[in-house]
């Protein structure tokens, strides 16, 4: 379940995200007549739907997942939070059929048609991202039910089990984080193009619009970070004592940033700041933060599970302050010169932002997943109760054929996307003086068709 979450998750910035930077792409196109900007909405329209094609192939094997390998929480918290798959499930399909007709409609429907038709590809990525952030807030604050002399949930209620405390403060901290990620894994690509010499229009487009979506949220995300560890630190304060190695309950609690938790409580390496991390909390020196031992050893994470929390929490502050320094150096540089940062050393940053967003993001569920441990269900049902009976030999088989296929549908997803920039960098150079690169793509946004196909009447730019 690790293994295919943390690869399906390294899409789901672009199934989100990726719909809404092409479509204001596009929108800046048929508003201000630019040819490259509709050049780049297309071909990142052709991006997107290899993306969302690859995404079925994963999203697929771990939705099955969660009956082979969880039966006992699907058996019995199904019926609570299980709205949120659902959500989910009726997005996917939704986008599915928006994509086709958005791919469709490139030079058959008129330009503003083809444009609001595109516009509820968005919605219905938001709308996916609904339904599975809804389930895994309730597994972190579970809510809207009662149980039975048994232990069964009963009474649900389906409006407090998907707007759970914790709903709010993750649905706006990981929609925040998906669009800045698609942003900047966006225009890393034209980063490394400006990086070679492609001075043109195309690549100082294509880097300056999804960069700028990126550089106004990265700040937003920042202050959203905060937020949402407040949230925990109330909420779920064993989890905020495993991601910040509070060992014992107390007041002017140091921060550690990095370092290592061991079983007597002590923690070697890292950088100690006194009394940060009730500052943080709380706004005060004072205020005081739960630790781990105010719980049994058996119903907190061990030491292992909390070093690895507290690493990934530290792993994403670390890369969103950094980020926002990158953003400032771009916001300054645009508002007093009007022009990209001169220095090749803001490019390099640039080009290297996205991979490091895709890392924030896998420490984003590493720590939420962690550092509940071992509950799987917040204080209703622990791992051990939830998870298959399966002899450890088909485990492990299976485990083999998830890794194949992954292996075998992101290559694909690579080829697929090396090509498609092949072709296009061709079409690009053979474009006639005085014609628009896209001319020589026909109909299609997935490169350019031979011109006696195009000739022969296939629909061509009609």
């Amino acid at each position: 379940m690790a293994f295919t979450l943390a690869s399906h998750i390294l899409l789901v910035p672009f199934g989100v995200a990726l719909p809404a930077i092409t479509l204001l792409m596009h929108y800046r196109g048929l508003r201000k007549g630019d040819a490259v900007a509709l050049l780049l909405a297309r071909r990142w329209s052709a991006v997107m739907a290899v993306q969302f094609a690859i995404g079925i192939v994963t999203g697929t094997v771990l939705s099955f997942e969660f009956g082979l390998l969880w039966p006992g929480m699907m058996g019995r918290w199904g019926d609570v939070f299980g709205l949120g798959f659902g959500i989910e499930a009726w997005a996917f399909f939704l986008e599915a059929i928006l994509i086709a007709i958005y791919l469709y409609g490139w030079h058959r429907l008129k330009p503003w048609t083809h444009f609001w038709l595109g516009l509820p590809l968005p919605l219905a990525a938001l709308m996916g991202a609904f339904g599975i952030v809804a389930a895994n807030a309730w597994m972190n604050t579970p809510r809207g039910f009662t149980l039975d002399a048994s232990g069964k949930p009963v009474n649900v209620n389906v409006r407090q089990a998907v707007f759970t405390p914790m709903f709010g403060p993750e649905y706006w901290h990981f929609v925040v984080g998906v669009v800045l990620t698609a942003g900047y894994v966006v225009a890393g690509v034209y980063a490394v193009g400006l990086l070679r010499g492609r001075r043109d229009r195309y690549h100082r487009l294509g880097f300056t619009l999804p960069f700028t979506v990126a550089a106004i949220l990265t700040p937003v995300q920042f202050v959203l970070g905060d937020s949402i560890a407040r949230s925990v630190f109330h909420k779920q304060p064993v989890k905020f004592a495993a991601t910040e190695l509070v060992w014992k309950t107390d007041t002017h609690v140091p921060e550690y940033l990095f370092g290592r938790l061991h079983t007597d409580g002590s923690v070697s390496g890292g950088i100690k700041i006194p009394q940060l991390d009730s500052i943080l909390a709380g706004f005060r020196p004072s205020t005081e933060v739960t630790g781990l031992t105010s719980v049994p050893a058996s119903d907190r994470p061990t030491v292992i599970q909390a070093t690895i929390a507290h690493w990934a929490f530290d792993i994403m502050v670390t890369v969103g302050s950094l980020l926002v320094l990158l953003a400032l150096w771009y916001g300054w540089c645009r508002l007093r010169r009007r022009e990209l940062p001169r220095s090749p050393w803001f490019l390099r940053c640039a080009a290297l932002a996205g991979a490091a967003c895709l890392l924030t993001v896998e420490c984003g569920w590493i720590t939420t997943e962690v550092g509940r441990q071992p509950w799987i269900v917040y204080q209703n049902m622990r791992v051990s109760e939830a998870v298959t009976g399966t002899r450890a030999a088909s485990l492990w088989t299976m485990f083999g054929i998830v890794v194949v296929v992954y292996v075998l549908a992101f290559g694909s997803f690579l080829t697929v996307l090396v090509k498609m920039s092949h072709r296009w960098r061709l079409a690009d150079e053979g474009a006639p003086a005085g014609a628009a690169a896209g001319d020589l793509e026909g109909a299609t946004p997935y490169g350019p068709r031979p011109l006696s196909t195009t000739a022969s009447g296939d629909g061509g730019d009609e």
